[in-house]
């Protein structure tokens, strides 16, 4: 933790618990640890033992931070998971929906268990742990904040139509929830990162399909775990009160840039809308 440093005031989440689901690495781990900088007590969770060892390990601060396996698929396991965090901190401040998965592939050769896991994961399992959050935490204390990541849904999802319904339904879910919630003080948003990222995530997907993405993207680069993590703690904080349901997209410009208008990589000429230069 020596080498981190933040943009934020040293104290922006003194005294508050912090839920992290997914963790132990990438955009989760990135979060966790800005959390644990700016303050706060850190509870992550994730499926893999390894990686929440690995995460634990990087985070350090044993003192200020539970990690714990549990998979958000499972009622029962989020239910065990958050009695635990709140018999160790006693209170749950922050609540960041980061866990999820999914896998490449057209909606033709999509099976229907294959459709069935990455929803059940990626909806079910984010409601599941808002909902045991909310309910044992936030609603009786009358305050929290909670931040879904999605995906950028928000112009259709080709190749991953299954993760893009239950993400597009993870941002309706978390807009409503911003209404219901609003009386108990509970602020609910969402950051929507592109599929320009480099994380451990979107490793899986390997070079060329990034650089595809990187090309596809008008500032000219792949986003970090980081940048998405920044965005987060400005939601999650209590200087954050009059922004609720909202959708932050993080994708360096990528959703509004067609082929019309011509970007090179590097310095040239200036484009005209025609793609011609000038």
């Amino acid at each position: 933790m020596s080498a981190w440093t933040s943009m934020y005031a040293p104290d922006l989440f003194a005294g508050q618990v912090a839920v992290v689901t997914g963790g132990a690495s990438g955009i989760g781990l990135a979060t966790a640890k800005e959390l644990l900088l700016l303050g706060a007590r850190v509870a992550v969770c994730g499926r893999s033992e390894a990686k929440l060892a690995a995460g634990t390990a990087e985070l350090g601060q044993a003192e200020r931070v539970l990690a714990a396996r549990c998979d958000i698929r499972e009622p029962t396991e989020v239910a065990a998971f958050v009695g635990q965090v709140l018999e160790r901190f006693g209170q749950i401040d922050v609540l960041v929906n980061n866990a999820g998965g999914q896998f490449p592939a057209p909606a033709e050769q999509l099976s229907p268990r294959g459709w069935e896991a990455v929803v059940r994961n990626n909806l079910n399992g984010t409601f599941f742990m808002t909902r045991e959050v909310a309910t044992r935490a936030m609603i009786p204390q009358k305050r929290g904040r909670i931040v879904m990541v999605t995906a950028g849904v928000s112009r259709g999802f080709p190749g991953m139509s299954h993760t893009g319904a239950a993400r597009a339904g993870v941002e309706n879910l978390a807009a409503s929830l911003a209404i219901e919630w609003a009386a108990h003080g509970v602020r609910v948003n969402t950051v929507a990162p592109g599929n320009n990222f480099r994380t451990s995530g979107t490793a899986q997907y390997g070079d060329a399909l990034l650089e595809l993405a990187r090309k596809a993207t008008p500032l000219r680069r792949l986003g970090t775990p980081e940048e998405v993590a920044r965005v987060i703690l400005v939601l999650a904080s209590d200087r954050n009160d009059f922004v609720t349901g909202a959708v932050y997209r993080i994708d360096g410009g990528q959703q509004h840039w067609g082929d019309v208008w011509q970007i090179p990589d590097e310095g040239g000429s200036t484009p005209t809308p025609g793609g011609r230069a000038t």
